[in-house]
């Protein structure tokens, strides 16, 4: 009983971290970036897509399930039409398409499942099929539910490069704040 206990709550504190990050940083990008977003869903820089992709590399699928049900959150209750399905899909492909993603390269890239072997090159290939997966699938549901001024090329082009810029932005800050905290360490010791 106590070893299903403990799954448990590792799967229900990935899903809350997972959703409480994504949501803290959704609404921060969306107070940074807000004079240049290029349209409903789709910004030019989009730091949370950085944090989708480590979310899911870190915790797998309690991540995407907790990215899921914030993103749907997000939608339903912000500028999005209050419809469930759209709402819906929206957080299904927020959550999973980085989790595909992380699918597709642990098996195609041979990346280790606790990423001791993550390096630039892997890094930089996870961060474009992530971008790619996430831009192409949104873009086609916007379309598919036919919303108003989404579901282009150029929204997609835009969403792609969003979640490239974001994510590196936001993974070249985690990696200087590692950095620093590495040498406040060292100057303590």
């Amino acid at each position: 009983m106590s070893k299903l206990l403990k799954i448990f709550s590792e799967w229900f504190i990935g899903c809350v971290i997972s959703s409480m990050a994504y949501t803290f940083l959704f609404y921060f990008n969306n107070w940074i970036t807000s004079d240049i977003t290029f349209g409903l869903g789709v910004s030019w820089i989009y730091l949370p897509a950085g944090l989708r992709l480590f979310l899911t590399l870190i915790f797998g699928l309690p991540g995407a399930i907790g990215i899921a049900i914030a993103s749907f959150l997000i939608s339903y209750y912000g500028e999005f039409p209050h419809n469930l399905i759209v709402c819906v899909g929206i957080g299904l492909i927020s959550g999973f398409a980085p989790y595909l993603a992380r699918y597709f390269v642990f098996r195609n890239l041979r990346l280790d499942s606790d990423l001791s072997n993550l390096n630039l090159p892997k890094l930089i290939a996870c961060i474009l099929i992530y971008a790619l997966l996430t831009a192409g699938l949104h873009q086609l549901w916007f379309s598919m539910m036919t919303l108003e001024n989404t579901g282009s090329i150029n929204h997609f082009l835009v969403m792609f490069i969003g979640d490239v810029l974001g994510s590196l932005l936001l993974i070249s800050l985690i990696k200087y704040c590692l950095d620093l905290l590495r040498k406040v360490r060292k100057i303590a010791r």
